[in-house]
């Protein structure tokens, strides 16, 4: 349908100056253009305009008021009101329905839930940042009025010149959060599936290695039994400091060539890291154009049709077609054949070009377009955010932090906050990037929020006294930095599922309480506390520990519910603020009763993050739950609903009866689900077990049907050599509970290791264990007793944690 037979268009003919587009029920475009000429082509943001997304074709159910003087338009989430004349915030609002009945007006900021921005290099703490399209007011707009647009040969384009232009959406979800960021993605375009390997370890440092250092190292992360899927090399890769850079008066960061003193043979080091099950990236920073010293400069001047004989430089313009077709097909794809999978483009110069659009949304574009072009697998770009819209083109690079607990204390509500505008793929520099002090609680924790956050990178400057390698840490923080590595691969099952379900669901992995519970203020006072896809609440640890109690701690607020924490098996009920307390080895993660997660069942998974031999379920009872996990072929290339190029199995928990149930649908291409044999064992976490207690364990596929009994041991059964495409039923019992905690239990080792004056030990023991006390009155006493306040709320933690204790 054309835009000028679109009955979603208000206005915008006869020579109105004005045009409304009705994009749902809840989004509505609106255009303001002095000489009448309104923008069809498709934005950097709008850049599912005129596509045939079946999203932007349905036309929502409204209705149209109009005088010669007056327009209204209303759904069922909104009623705009428009006199007809240049917009301004009395001649164009909108009452926002959903339980909130807030006004907008054109013109008027108003405050969001946050966005995101596009780096926070040497930030120390917090940072402003752009507004996301959720908002406790109901509403929120982006201002499209200056951003690239793209031809029908889909080259970029400048927007009209002019003065007065308006191009604007307003997103009128009211509290349905999750609708407006998917409202963003209907006309925007979803993010794409990430290719699996994204989803583990990355080694990344600032650091002048050799190849034979780099592969050492690399060894060694697998003789420590820690995994990787990325290997990041930085900038020094090529010429940096070479005397040819230093005649040109350059800076040394942009360069192609490689530099064969550190790197005698480019393509055997790439393949070898490839052998290792590593994918590769090499830092770019293009700003510096093309330098006569770089080997492959005479080619792209002749590209360009530049005259070498002076030896200019080409300069950079990736605006310039002509410099971007040398720039991708001679200077990136020299680095592929070379072996590089992707590019890390580290794009910090400026936001204009000769063009008069922002060089990073060209270079993240065609980057994310030629690796598509280039890749067997799903492409990938890692760059900078450029704006709303940036979701297309994952990952995002944040930028060189500081080195602080200021800075690990914001990333969390950062990356929470990034939902809001739909960029759900950000990957930080874990551990901090420079400045700073050795702390290793520091460190440990920030690692930890790293394994629970969308992409885990290592990363840090070049300082000699940076460590980051676990086997260069002190005893305890080694072994638990080892342990959550681990972890990081162990989950990617999971991750991968919901890698799927952000593409094609619109669900980004991470989603702040408020979108789950926009009603609740508690929701709102907890910025840091996040969903970890749809089964696992995170509550981050970003403050020092207790000295004198070896625990660190962070205000929770638990939703309706019950809960058990899955490193600890302690139950919680919901529905209350209160503070958790934990050791450096252990994490607040909270699974919901019902809550499913698949991992892998390897203690050390191999790197690269394939598709396991092997499955642990981590089943949290006491409610039905279920769970689809996804599994696709390690060469796919397709990102569509359509693919069938995955395996899908289903897990299914009956509460009433005990039973676990998993059946396996369609079989990926290459997927270790076709034609093998598999292991599966099942943990429940905080089940009540009885004495004797057995289960029921059947496998039925079509060479054998098993039945038979087991002992449990641990809350974990095992079932190993599982036939592909079999279904496994495990029985625990009819309506199986939840442990009740056993406060006195978890209280005694917080006091036995306590650095406290044995008397305040020996005062909070005759409290806690006094058997005819109930929790309120322990609390009182707790409190009369006047005690240490991080040692009082860990004591307390477990005396309310369950009400049934």
């Amino acid at each position: 349908m054309s835009p000028e037979t679109d009955a979603r268009i208000i206005g915008g003919h006869d020579g109105a100056k004005y045009r409304f587009t009705l994009l749902a029920d809840g989004l509505l475009r609106y255009e303001w253009a002095p000489d009448g000429v309104f923008e069809d082509r498709p934005s950097a943001l709008a850049a599912m305009r005129n596509s045939s997304d079946p999203r932007n074709s349905k036309i929502p159910d409204h209705r149209i008021k109009e005088t010669e003087s007056l327009l209204e338009i209303i759904t069922a989430r909104f009623h705009l009101t428009y006199n007809k004349r240049e917009f301004s915030p009395h001649g164009l609002s909108a009452i926002v329905a959903n339980h909130t009945r807030s006004t907008w007006r054109y013109g008027k900021s108003e405050e969001t839930e946050g966005g995101t921005t596009r780096t926070l290099d040497a930030v120390d703490g917090r940072t402003e940042v752009e507004p996301g399209v959720v908002s406790q007011k109901g509403f929120a707009v982006i201002d499209d009025s200056t951003t690239m647009l793209f031809e029908e040969d889909g080259f970029i384009a400048p927007r009209r010149p002019g003065q007065g232009r308006v191009d604007g959406y307003l997103f009128a979800y009211g509290h349905d959060y999750r609708e407006a960021v998917k409202g963003l993605y209907a006309i925007s375009g979803s993010p794409p599936v990430l290719p699996r390997w994204a989803l583990g370890n990355w080694w990344s440092r600032y650091y002048k290695y050799i190849a034979d250092s780099y592969l050492a190292l690399m060894d060694q992360f697998r003789d420590h039994g820690i995994p990787l899927s990325t290997a990041v090399i930085d900038m020094d890769w090529h010429l940096v400091d070479d005397p040819r850079i230093i005649d040109a008066g350059m800076t040394g960061w942009t360069g192609y060539t490689w530099n064969t003193e550190l790197f005698p043979d480019p393509p055997a080091f790439l393949a070898e890291l490839h052998k290792r099950g590593l994918k590769v990236t090499l830092n770019d920073h293009p700003a510096d154009g093309v330098h006569s010293y770089e080997k492959l400069y005479k080619d792209v001047a002749q590209a360009v049709g530049l005259d070498t004989s002076h030896n200019d430089p080409v300069p950079f313009d990736i605006t310039n077609h002509k410099y971007l077709d040398a720039y991708m097909n001679i200077l990136i794809s020299s680095l592929e054949k070379d072996g590089m999978d992707f590019v890390w483009v580290d794009w910090q110069q400026g936001e204009f070009s000769l063009m008069g659009v922002d060089p990073l949304w060209v270079l993240n574009h065609y980057h994310f377009v030629h690796n598509a072009e280039m890749q067997k697998g799903r492409p990938i770009v890692f760059s900078r955010y450029a704006g709303p819209g940036s979701h297309r083109y994952p990952i995002g690079f944040s930028g060189d932090s500081i080195v602080s607990w200021n800075s690990l204390d914001f990333q969390p509500e950062f990356t929470n906050m990034a939902s809001n505008i739909g960029y759900g793929w950000w990957s930080h520099d874990i551990g901090g990037h420079m400045h700073g002090v050795k702390d290793y609680d520091l460190l440990t924790r920030w690692i930890q929020y790293g394994v629970f956050s969308p992409i885990m990178r290592l990363h840090s400057s070049k300082s000699l006294w940076v460590a980051k390698e676990a086997w260069k840490l002190p005893p305890g923080a080694r072994e638990i930095v080892t342990v959550f590595m681990r972890l990081r691969h162990r989950m990617i099952p999971y991750l991968h599922t919901m890698n799927f379900r952000a593409a094609l669901q619109g669900e980004p992995l991470i989603q702040p309480m408020y979108w789950e519970y926009p009603y609740a203020d508690e929701a709102y006072k907890v910025p840091n506390q996040y969903y970890f896809g749809s089964q696992m609440i995170v509550v981050p640890i970003t403050t020092p520990q207790s000295r004198s109690l070896g625990l660190g701690k962070v205000k929770a607020w638990l939703p309706p519910g019950r809960y058990v924490d899955y490193f600890s098996n302690v139950v919680y009920d919901g529905d209350r603020e209160l503070w958790l307390s934990r050791p450096l080895d252990q994490y607040p993660v909270l699974m919901k009763e019902g809550s499913i997660v698949p991992l892998d069942q390897s203690e050390i998974p191999k790197n690269g993050g394939g598709n396991p031999d092997a499955f642990e379920v981590v089943v949290a009872i006491g409610a039905d739950g279920y769970f689809e996990l996804v599994e696709d072929s390690e060469d796919s290339t397709m990102n569509s609903d359509q693919d069938q190029d995955w395996s899908k199995t289903s897990i299914n928990f009956t509460q009433s009866s005990g039973r676990i149930q998993v059946d396996s649908t369609s079989k990926a291409k290459g997927s270790k689900a076709k034609g093998k044999s598999r292991g599966w064992s099942f943990r429940f976490p905080g089940l009540k077990t009885i004495k004797d207690m057995s289960l029921r364990v059947m496998v039925v596929s079509a060479s054998l049907t098993e039945d038979y009994t087991r002992p449990f041991v641990g809350n974990v059964i095992d079932i190993s050599n599982v036939p592909a495409e079999s279904q496994i039923v495990v029985e625990l019992g009819p309506n199986p509970q939840l442990a009740i905690n056993d406060p006195v239990s978890l209280i005694e080792p917080i006091l036995n290791t306590a650095q406290n004056d044995y008397q305040v030990k020996d005062a909070v023991w005759e409290v806690v264990s006094a058997k005819k006390s109930s929790s309120m009155e322990k609390l009182g006493q707790l409190q009369a007793l006047g005690i240490d306040e991080d040692l009082r709320l860990a004591v307390t933690e477990y005396l309310i944690a369950d009400s049934r204790s």
